[in-house]
């Protein structure tokens, strides 16, 4: 089933998730239902926050919606950043924040652990595209979307343009 995705500036965009404590049939059939909607909306992740559930459980799919090969069910992500192997700048944008792409820096690297869809302990470690969207993902996890880490300016040029855009929606009215 394709979800609702909420949109930037939902507030409950900016809640921290709670760790999912059973890994249930309801769980299993979330996480088929978010990677549904992930690929429906041509994403390459998606976090149970932003279908407006607050748990700790993201997928990811770096071949993106068309090839589809290599899809992450993680829960309870767990990230821990390389720091030796520096960081990457790289262009951004978000299934939550509309019309809107910009420059971010993350980590380069990390490990990371989280439990599969059977409670299994998995990890590893990410590089390149992986690496990015995990670190994204996770922000989600933690009531942060990646206009949070880019400069006060350019949030607030972009979040003006929100407001225009939505003012315009309703005839100015509120």
């Amino acid at each position: 089933m394709i979800l609702p995705i909420l949109y930037y500036p939902d507030p409950l965009l900016e809640q921290k998730s709670e760790p999912v404590t059973e890994i249930t049939d309801e769980i299993r059939q979330l996480a088929q239902d978010m990677t549904e909607t992930m690929y429906k909306a041509d994403g390459i992740g998606l976090a149970a926050p932003q279908i407006g559930r607050l748990i700790r459980m993201v997928v990811i799919d770096i071949t993106g919606p068309e090839k589809r090969e290599d899809l992450r069910i993680l829960i309870n992500p767990e990230l821990t950043p390389v720091e030796s192997e520096g960081f990457v700048e790289g262009e951004e944008g978000c299934l939550s924040v509309r019309d809107y792409r910009s420059n971010v820096v993350r980590y380069a690297k990390v490990l990371y652990k989280a439990l599969d869809l059977n409670g299994k302990e998995i990890s590893g470690e990410a590089e390149g595209l992986l690496s990015v969207c995990l670190q994204h993902e996770t922000d989600h996890l933690d009531g942060k979307v990646f206009l949070d880490r880019i400069s006060r300016l350019k949030r607030r040029l972009y979040t003006e343009k929100l407001k225009k855009r939505l003012a315009g929606r309703t005839g100015g009215r509120r």
